[in-house]
């Protein structure tokens, strides 16, 4: 359940009392159904990073204990090739001015292709638009309105959550399938969030680790990656369940090492196929459905994929401790419609 302080944001809205639910957006009828529009202001850039709030950022720091540091990033170049067609290989180039000198630059750079975070910038919702009712007309190269940048101006430091839903349906004897792009019920997330003996606090920087990501890099060879056709990838399943629990557990972001938090495609059920796109009025494509439409756009939920979560839930594991303090940077890229996340964790 969420936590029940009250240093929340200011509601900008008098139809709720204190934070609204999910269950409340669903029924506002002064905005899109749904969104979080107003509620973090009505000028509001940053979503669900209004939840960590400086006195939440000192608690993160008590969290460090052996001062150990690790990564949650993948390489650059980790996952060739890319995920999705229209990202290309990144190519990094040495030059140097004389033999004591070395400079490089980057070709074909996606900001997006490993371990990463998505701006608001990346997806709108195919009725309501972007988030906070954003003008997309001003999503231009070098206007910093609603880009990656506001996150890195703001900064993303808390307290990290990890919850091991791999490790947890394996030991139950049910392990996702990743192979077949396995939907992962939110009960799941909340049966092993228990299982770790886990509390959830508002603000938090919540890791779900599904194990996609090193069955994708350890268990597939590069023939199976090239050979293997649109790809398939498990996640959460799509449903307002799922988007209930994460929006009233009040997390500041939610990663995950998988391709995109939700399972890959969306499925033809899912809840969140527009009535416009049932009509026929807005034509269907790949993100047709997504969870994304809802979670970005209309909620302002700041998402990290691919990130890389086996060696935290090793040393998790290991101790019993599944929180430490985590650290994100994205790239101050103006206008960015994201950034590779630059993200560790301190324990």
């Amino acid at each position: 359940m969420p936590d029940t302080d009250d240093h929340h944001p200011a509601v900008n809205n008098s139809a709720f009392r204190g934070f609204p639910s999910y269950a409340e957006l669903r029924s506002r009828t002064d905005a899109p159904a749904g969104s979080a529009w107003g509620v973090f202001g009505s000028d509001d850039e940053l979503g669900t990073l209004n939840h960590l709030t400086p006195e939440r950022v000192r608690a993160a720091a008590g969290l460090v204990r052996t001062g150990e540091v690790i990564t949650l990033d993948h390489p650059l170049d980790a996952f060739t090739p890319p995920l999705v067609p229209t990202r290309k290989p990144v190519r990094h180039t040495l030059f140097a001015n004389n033999p004591c000198h070395r400079d490089e630059y980057l070709d074909s750079f996606y900001t997006q292709s490993s371990s990463q975070l998505d701006g608001f910038r990346h997806i709108g919702h195919p009725e309501a638009g972007f988030y906070n009712g954003a003008d997309p007309a001003r999503f231009v190269e070098g206007e910093p309105f609603l880009g990656i940048n506001r996150f890195t101006e703001h900064g993303i430091v808390g307290r990290g959550v990890l919850i091991d839903v791999d490790r947890y349906l394996k030991d139950r004897g049910s392990p996702i399938d990743h192979a077949a792009g396995e939907a992962i019920p939110i009960t799941a997330v909340a049966e092993a969030t228990r299982a770790q003996g886990t509390e959830l606090r508002v603000g938090d920087i919540l890791m779900i680790r599904t194990g996609w990501a090193h069955y994708h890099l350890h268990q597939r060879s590069l023939e199976e990656r090239r050979s293997a056709g649109p790809i398939r990838a498990s996640g959460l399943e799509a449903g307002h369940d799922t988007v209930e629990w994460l929006w009233d557990n009040r997390f500041s972001v939610v990663a995950t090492d998988n391709f995109a938090v939700e399972a890959w495609p969306a499925p033809p059920t899912s809840p969140f196929v527009t009535d416009s796109e049932r009509r026929g009025d807005i034509a269907r494509d790949g993100h047709t459905g997504l969870m994304h439409r809802v979670l970005i756009p209309l909620l302002g939920m700041v998402l990290g994929e691919l990130w890389d979560l086996d060696a935290l839930a090793t040393r998790c594991a290991a101790d019993g401790r599944w929180d430490c303090m985590v650290v994100c940077a994205p790239l101050h890229l103006t206008g960015g419609a994201g950034s590779p996340s630059n993200t560790v964790a301190i324990r």
